[in-house]
């Protein structure tokens, strides 16, 4: 036995060479090295760690990457990750230039699909299978492995329903630790639980009524027991689902105890499992906070008032509101779309409901903003969290289009806070009444106010925009926190001649600000943190071209390429919209 066993596996090809003893020690090997590497270079710590052995596993007995294997979610398989070439530059994980927090196809022959957004992989498997088949390829496997937060998600039931009448030669595993990024809910977490301790008979199983191949549960980190059932399904044709039962963070005490702090913890003591504290002062204060607290202040007033997330309460603070008032405030699981039309069901009750949700996940709930909430011009309040360069997550979770698909909506209005201050005043507008659906976009972290934030509240004019600073000549109008970079841009050098507006409100548009900024300077330069073709800067230049075409309109933001990982100034800095870039611009 070597004495380093993770030093000598390059490819599961060599796992195939070890004795399950060794595949033992692997393991302990893996969950080491993951943890010293997030406890210093941080991101996902808890999922990987629960799924070591299914994934040194998967890869020991089918044959990857001829066997597609497809890790749902994604932040489950940075010991995939390891097992498959990538070892040596691990460290580079969700940093500029180096590899993905999530699997990736550009990145490696063995990451079958890329992933970051929930529910996928049993869709994408159940189409992998059927092309195999059509080329002949009817030996190969193909298997999906999901948890038991994302398959209550409705793509998962709708790969399911499919997958069930079909032929195809596949298998969902269901890493199942009862809990997401934060614990699941819903009656599918109950009835898996049920099955857990044994309460609902396998006669009665929800899985095998839709016609696969049913076993389970099994202990997720009995290596023999997995291999053998595993070497056992491999011989079965037709789909199958193998039900595992594993604990997130398993191997770190502290990951174990508390497993959405360390979902993804940030920096932490390897050896002790203590988190690292950032020297942070009270202020500012992060914006999800801001957003949370000001709407359990609200709710105190406004009986009215409900709050719903799709399985983000702690991310997007809604928690705050779920402990305050348990009877208003809903986590419906990963179900954005759901999310969405049961918002607007309320709506049609008389209620104001706030639906938490981030940028990049509102996007899988398009349709359900056109159709059942915009179209019949219901006043639900969505507030986008995470809106804008999201920085280590990468391209699945940017939140650079919501500007652009929201925009083209009729009925919408979109509202952009410069700072917390702002933000708090539009939850406390939104709720004095309105007859429209209203979108608040804020980023992710801590916001630009070194003093609190929790003044009187003040109405906010739909439509309002302000004028910063005064120029002649030149015009920067900003929607959005990214103008905070403006102001700093313009308070470190000289620029008289240079003016600042900011719009809060990207729709409705304030023509009449527009018409007084094209009167009165030479050339306007739009900036925002989201993508240029549809953006506010879009819909700027449209307006300019017909009224000004002599004026010249000049866009800043996200081009027309997918950003990746790197630190949110990195990616503001690839866009042309950090502090120095500006500044740069204001000098020429």
């Amino acid at each position: 036995m070597y004495k380093n066993l993770l030093e000598h596996i390059s490819t599961p090809e060599d796992l195939k060479k070890l004795s399950v003893k060794e595949l033992k020690e692997l393991a302990i090997e893996l969950r080491k090295f993951i943890i010293d590497i997030v406890a210093s270079k941080e991101g996902h710590l808890g999922a990987s760690l629960g799924v070591v052995e299914l994934t040194i596993t998967l890869h020991y007995v089918f044959n990857t990457p001829i066997d597609n294997l497809v890790w749902d979610v994604g932040h489950q398989a940075y010991g995939h990750k390891l097992l498959t070439g990538r070892k040596d530059v691990f460290h580079t994980n969700r940093q500029k230039n180096g590899i993905s927090g999530f699997p990736k196809r550009e990145e490696s022959e063995y990451d079958a699909f890329g992933v970051g957004h929930s529910s996928t992989a049993i869709s994408a498997v159940l189409g992998m299978a059927f092309a195999a088949k059509l080329k002949g390829e009817e030996d190969r496997h193909h298997i999906a492995v999901i948890g038991d937060a994302s398959i209550a998600s409705g793509m998962a039931f709708e790969g399911l329903n499919h997958a069930g009448v079909t032929d195809a030669n596949m298998l969902v595993v269901l890493n199942d630790n009862a809990i997401g990024i934060d614990p699941s809910v819903g009656a599918l977490k109950d009835y898996l639980t049920s099955v857990k301790e044994g309460k609902n008979p396998r006669a009665n199983n929800m899985i095998k009524s839709l016609h696969f191949d049913y076993y389970g549960p099994i202990d997720g980190h009995d290596l023999p027991r997995l291999i053998k059932e595993l070497e056992r399904l491999k011989q079965i044709k037709g789909p199958k689902f193998l039900h595992v039962i594993t604990t997130k963070g398993k191997g770190l005490r502290q990951a174990e105890e508390n497993q959405v702090k360390y979902h993804a913890p940030g920096k932490f003591n390897k050896d002790t499992g203590e988190l690292i504290k950032k020297e942070e002062s009270e202020f500012p204060s992060k914006f999800q906070d801001v957003f949370g607290l000001t709407l359990v202040e609200l709710a105190k007033e406004n009986e009215r008032i409900v709050g719903i997330t799709p399985a983000m309460p702690t991310g997007s603070s809604l928690k705050f509101m779920m402990d305050a008032f348990p009877d208003r405030a809903i986590d419906v699981g990963i179900a954005e779309q759901h999310a969405v039309t049961l918002a607007a069901g309320m709506a049609t009750e008389g209620l104001i409901p706030f639906c938490a949700i981030y940028s990049t996940f509102l996007q899988r709930a398009y349709d359900q903003v056109i159709h059942d909430v915009a179209l019949q011009n219901l006043p639900v309040v969505f507030c986008l969290d995470r809106a804008g360069l999201v920085g280590e997550d990468g391209a699945t979770h940017q939140g650079v289009y919501d500007i652009a698909y929201l925009n083209c909506i009729p009925n919408m209005v979109i509202a952009t806070p410069l700072n917390e201050l702002e933000l708090r005043n539009l939850l406390y507008t939104a709720q004095l009444g309105i007859d429209y659906p209203l979108a608040i976009r804020y980023p992710r972290g801590k916001g630009y106010i070194n003093h609190t934030w929790q003044l009187p509240f003040e109405k906010i004019n739909v439509g309002s925009a302000s004028q910063l600073k005064k120029g002649n000549k030149f015009a920067f109008v900003s929607v959005g926190t990214i103008g905070n970079n403006v102001i700093k841009a313009m308070d470190a050098i000289e620029c008289h001649e240079w003016s600042h507006y900011h719009f809060m409100f990207v729709k409705p548009l304030n023509e009449e600000m527009l018409h007084s900024i094209c009167q009165s300077h030479e050339k306007v330069y739009t900036i925002e943190d989201g993508t240029v073709i549809g953006g506010f800067g879009s819909i700027v230049s449209q307006f300019v071209s017909k009224y000004y075409p002599q004026i010249q309109v000049e866009i800043l933001g996200v081009k027309d390429v997918f950003i990746e990982h790197a630190t949110v100034l990195e990616q503001q800095q690839e866009c042309g919209i950090d502090v120095e870039s500006l500044i740069g611009i204001i000098k020429n």
